[in-house]
């Protein structure tokens, strides 16, 4: 799935997860 986008669409989805809270960052 993630291989189709390009970078940007790959941020915008990173950070859609993040804001949904699906991503929990590893600190």
């Amino acid at each position: 799935m993630l291989g189709k986008l390009g970078p940007r669409d790959r941020t915008q989805a990173v950070v859609a997860a993040y804001e949904s809270g699906l991503v929990v960052p590893r600190s």
